[in-house]
């Protein structure tokens, strides 16, 4: 979930960056008009996957996981010594 909220984020920004810079509405450019339904859709996925992200960092105080794996301790009897 949370690495296709980052994506629509990330594609969110893209589309804002040819806005500003080249006059360009991306989303609209597909679908026709921004007054499109399909368009506003796409917008309301976009703005929402935003929101999402920036909770999930606030909670996680600034620090956003991607992956939900954690990394495996190795045990193999031998402890860490600092050089």
């Amino acid at each position: 979930m949370r690495l296709i909220g980052f994506i629509l984020v990330i594609l969110g920004g893209i589309n804002w960056l040819m806005i500003g810079g080249l006059q360009y509405d991306f989303v609209a450019g597909i679908f026709g008009t921004q007054a499109n339904i399909f368009s506003r859709i796409i917008y309301l996925v976009i703005g929402a996957a935003s929101i999402y992200i920036a909770f999930v960092t606030l909670i996680n105080k600034g620090k956003l996981k991607l992956f939900g794996y954690k990394k495996k301790k190795q045990d193999n009897g031998e402890e860490n010594q600092d050089k």
